[in-house]
């Protein structure tokens, strides 16, 4: 029974927001938007996951340079707005709370997956050399030299996220989550790697989260700072990013930085259950002790790690990814100490409804 879980079954305000739980639905692509768009098997998919007490979306671009997977879903056009509100009233009506997560690709995308016109953008003119992608036409590919953004084209890039974020407002979103995370166009950016830049965006680890820090602000500015997130992976080797001395220092100051602006919750990964090096406990004490809001936990929980990290005060909130996926009712399986439902890694990324919308729940088993 859940007598022993209850840090993680007590309601939560976040934000103007009231959650019935601690219990986070992390953001996972999915791959099931055919032509970019969202659909109602998206719409399915989601609000049978209402109960989290938050559901945070799979990645979503607000860019068609940002398009970087097969299948995935935009957030700047009419249309995916449209397909969007399918899936927010579907959440909304089982009394769900939904994030969209803002997720622009960067450099981690192929031309066979963008629409006609996008190109494959970066910080600067270096590849993912060791990494390759899907695509519906070739199968695995190497990652192309992304073109570096001038100065001149970052406002205009800013302005794109701003307008996914408008959009996501209009498509019924309670808020948005930046991917700052996992090697992506914000944290490429951050990065050393991937960030070798000599302007105001790059050199110094101020420099190089001048980007983030402008992207939140402006989001924040257009929406709210209160229906304003962002994901961070610090220590994270995704898209072949990399940690120096600094790096604890430069997340650091991008707390105090986040903390200025006021958004709502900052979303700390740890894919050290992936495989992943752990983030040490330094770097995750920095960022609490420097951004007073919100914190998002994540990385390989179960409820009872879960229930032991809040009672000991890292995080107001706790995210779960690949419990899940097989596990619609996973909060109910909490509940009651029900067994959970082992995912088929074959059908995370494929298209159509097998191993999408097709797992049981409790009530039917």
């Amino acid at each position: 029974m859940s007598q022993h879980f209850s840090k993680l079954f007590s309601p939560y305000q976040l934000g103007a927001i009231s959650l019935s739980n601690r219990i986070v639905m992390a953001p996972m692509t999915r791959s099931r938007a055919t032509g970019n768009i969202p659909n109602e098997l998206m719409a399915e998919y989601y609000a049978a996951r209402a109960t989290a007490g938050l559901i945070i979306t799979e990645g979503t671009s607000p860019s068609p340079n940002g398009l970087g997977y097969a299948r995935i879903p935009g957030i700047f056009s009419e249309a995916q707005v449209a397909g969007w509100k399918k899936v927010t009233d579907a959440v909304h009506a089982r009394g769900g709370h939904i994030f969209v997560q803002m997720m622009h690709t960067g450099r981690i995308s192929h031309p066979l997956n963008l629409p006609e016109g996008a190109e494959v953008v970066g910080a600067s003119h270096i590849a993912a050399a060791n990494t390759e992608m899907y695509t519906d036409q070739a199968g695995l590919v190497a990652l192309p030299t992304p073109k570096e953004l001038a100065p001149e084209q970052i406002p205009a890039v800013i302005a794109e996220f701003v307008h996914a974020a408008t959009s996501a407002m209009a498509a019924g979103f309670d808020g948005v989550e930046l991917h700052g995370a996992n090697g992506y166009l914000l944290e490429q950016f951050l990065n050393p790697a991937s960030n070798q830049r000599s302007d105001a965006y790059g050199g110094s680890f101020d420099n190089r989260n001048r980007f983030v820090l402008e992207v939140a602000a402006a989001v924040a500015a257009a929406i709210g700072k209160e229906k304003t997130a962002i994901r961070l992976s610090p220590f994270g080797v995704a898209g072949e990013m990399i940690q120096d001395d600094a790096t604890e220092e430069q997340y650091t100051a991008l707390a105090k930085g986040l903390e200025e602006i006021g958004i709502v919750y900052v979303h700390v990964v740890d894919h050290a259950a992936l495989g992943a090096p752990a983030v040490p406990q330094s770097v995750k004490d920095a960022i609490r002790n420097n951004y007073r809001g919100t914190i998002i936990i994540s990385g390989g929980y179960d409820a009872e790690k879960a229930e032991a990290d809040l009672e000991a005060g890292r995080g107001e909130l706790v995210a779960f990814g690949r419990p899940f996926i097989s596990n619609p009712d996973l909060v109910e399986r909490f509940k009651t100490g029900a067994a959970l439902e082992t995912p088929d890694h074959t059908t995370f990324y494929t298209p159509g409804e097998k191993g999408y919308t097709d797992y049981k729940i409790l009530e039917k088993v």
